[in-house]
């Protein structure tokens, strides 16, 4: 029969569209049991269209990965991935099948529980609200719902009672339904909700699933969670604004955000790592160091000041270190070109929202937001011979994206950036030899900053540019390589297990002007945007940057008024290119400055009196280990210099 939430929305005239969708089984007729293989071996069955407890018993109680071991299989299972594809628990099974059940330890699962989450937001969001719903969606850290609330907004003093709300529908463990109809009876199911039909023209191939919990209903594509009951623990985190189809000429609308898991155990392990998280945030750190400042008269661009610049130069100086040994040329291209350029390379019909452009005369010219036509351009300006390639074109010029204002986020997305931007001219024949060489690169930088990381392969999207037989080569390329699944990113995986994706490599086909024979081009970047990589470094080593890339390398502290002097002397480390200050402040103890430096992350102290100044020493104490004693001043100069130029990440441990 039709749900509750069903019949309290549409009259009986509609009921025939959600009950001719189901085929209960005749009067003493009964459905076949199912069988599947499951991962670890063990045969489970469905009967009746899902996994039970009564189905799954003692004996067949299958031990999942934790944090689950101690629950069956039919406790902790949130989905099923059937032949393929994911199925909701209680959905029928059409004939015999592979079959794997899943539990928020899974990616798919985490999906799936988080999707179910943000229908129960919306459910409580409109209930409390009375708000017209739009969107809601699992995300890779939680779920949010996006709504219309006719000029209102959602304020943070509301936040406790719509979580008590959501908590309330999780009580009443309601379960999720599903129907799948044609478009046009989906229209009518959803004659009153304005913005799901909106949804639906945007897409108006099918097939079309209806879902619901209770009173709740939306245009969904499952699965879902067996009952809202599952999601035992449930926090709405934040709000924002947003706009209709992210286009800020449509409508305004609130978006809520949450996080939810099945235990209240993990919450609370989530809460400690989003409290170690904020204590790491590249915002904090920035301000604390006196690295970068954003201001109101320059929304999204950053001001680097001094020891925030050095970061960012020091970056820059080390790929370019690479690029020498690697075969690139560096190479300097205009900010500005004519929107023709744009219209030609394909930029302009998909991304011109996100580009300053302006009148110039009767034409019209556009800040570069990515450096790809330009190096066209340069490779194409005079008539190329096959023995140039591979032509790697490096540049570090600036970029502008016109990102809206409720995306930027500190360094992470900003409107003015720089990339370690390089393009490569080949032959299909060299292709394979520098897509192994652009992973190289990845290797040596990454390894240098200490990270853990793992690529993956992007196949072509449906609207791809160029051959499709060009795609498919280059795809096998990058299948060669074992990867998971033509564009390669990388994963990094950083402090407080947090996981950031960075371009990588992107191979497309280009036909530039006078020449016979198509080269391949392939983008290629490996900090990817300097200021991004500069949050990612900032919170994976929480302030506390290695010798070679810190801005608080060197600090020399006098013992006493009569070494101030000989402290000045000392200093002659920045003369050695090191980032070193004395601290020869009279009216502050000793002690007191020992400390300052300690607070400040200096990568070494070098301490020095009457003893250190007659013998032309200094006593060094590296940050977080024990003092090293007296040491020759000239040996403790080579030896930073040594373990500065090696880019050692514990330069402290080893001095």
């Amino acid at each position: 029969k039709a749900p509750r939430w069903h019949q309290e929305r549409v009259g009986e005239r509609e009921l025939e569209i959600w009950d001719s969708r189901w085929k209960e089984p005749k009067k003493g007729e009964k459905r076949k049991c199912l069988c599947g293989n499951v991962q670890n071996k063990q045969v489970l069955s469905w009967f009746n269209g899902g996994l039970t407890r009564t189905d799954v018993g003692p004996n067949l109680c299958v031990v999942p990965p934790p944090p689950y071991s101690s629950q069956s299989l039919a406790e902790s299972a949130v989905t099923a991935r059937v032949n393929g594809a994911l199925y909701d628990l209680d959905r029928p099974l059409e004939g015999d099948a592979s079959l794997e059940f899943l539990d928020c330890s899974s990616p798919d699962g985490q999906t799936v529980f988080w999707h179910s989450s943000a229908h129960v937001l919306g459910a409580a969001a409109e209930h409390f609200y009375r708000a017209q719903l739009c969107h809601g969606a699992s995300t890779e850290t939680g779920f949010f719902y996006d709504m219309y609330l006719e000029g209102r907004t959602v304020r943070s003093s509301d936040l406790p009672a719509l979580e008590e709300t959501c908590k309330s529908f999780i009580g009443e463990k309601l379960p999720f339904e599903r129907v799948e109809v044609s478009r046009e009876d989906l229209l009518r199911l959803f004659q009153v909700k304005s913005w799901v039909v909106l949804k639906m023209e945007r897409f108006p191939e099918g097939p079309w699933e209806g879902g619901g919990c209770g009173a709740f209903v939306d245009l969904s594509q499952g699965p879902h969670v067996r009952h809202t009951g599952k999601i035992q623990t449930l926090k709405i985190l934040k709000s924002s604004s947003t706009f209709w189809q992210g286009d800020p000429s449509r409508e305004s609308l609130q978006r809520v955000y949450g996080i939810s898991f099945p235990t209240p155990e993990q919450l609370a392990e989530w809460e400690q790592r989003q409290e170690e998280a904020a204590s790491r945030d590249h915002r904090r750190i920035g301000q604390d160091q006196e690295l970068f400042f954003f201001h109101e008269l320059s929304p999204g661009n950053c001001f680097f000041l001094p020891r925030g610049a050095h970061i960012y130069n020091t970056l820059i100086e080390f790929i370019k270190s690479e690029y020498w040994k690697r075969g690139f040329s560096e190479v300097v291209t205009p900010n500005i070109y004519d929107a023709q350029l744009w219209e030609r390379s394909g930029h302009w019909q998909h991304y011109s929202q996100n580009m300053f452009h302006f009148p110039v005369g009767n034409k019209t010219f556009a800040l570069k937001p990515m450096n790809c036509p330009g190096h066209c351009l340069m490779f194409a300006h005079r008539p190329r011979s096959w023995r140039e390639l591979p032509l790697r074109l490096a540049d570090f010029g600036a970029l502008h994206r016109n990102e809206p204002a409720g995306a930027l986020a500190g360094l992470t997305r900003v409107c003015r950036f720089q990339q370690d931007d390089a393009h490569i001219f080949c032959t299909m024949d060299q292709l394979e030899g520098e897509i192994n060489g652009c992973l190289e690169f990845l290797q040596a930088v990454y390894s240098a900053f200490g990270f853990s990381f793992h690529f993956y392969l992007a196949t072509r999207p449906d609207g791809f540019l160029g051959d499709a037989g060009l795609w498919e080569r280059a795809e096998q390329v990058g299948l060669g390589r074992d990867f998971p699944a033509c564009a390669c990113g990388v994963a990094i995986l950083r402090g407080c297990t947090q996981e950031e994706e960075v371009p990588g490599s992107l191979l497309q086909q280009r036909h530039p002007a006078g020449i016979s024979e198509r080269p391949v081009m392939i983008h290629r970047a490996v900090l990817g945007s300097v200021e991004r990589m500069t949050a990612i470094l900032a919170e994976n080593y929480g302030g506390k940057w290695p010798l070679w890339l810190s801005p608080f390398q060197i600090m020399v502290i006098p013992v006493g008024p009569d070494a101030e002097g000989y402290a000045h002397e000392v200093s002659f480390f920045h003369q050695a290119g090191f980032m070193a200050d004395a601290d020869v402040d009279s009216g502050t103890t000793f002690s007191r400055k020992i400390r300052k430096a300690q607070l400040a992350r200096y990568n070494f102290q070098l301490v020095v009196g009457r003893k250190e100044m007659s013998n032309k020493t200094v006593n060094v104490r590296p940050r977080d280990t024990k003092q090293l004693g007296e040491r020759d001043l000239q040996e403790v100069l080579h030896r930073l210099q040594e373990l500065r130029d090696a880019r050692v990440e514990n330069a402290e441990e080893i001095f």
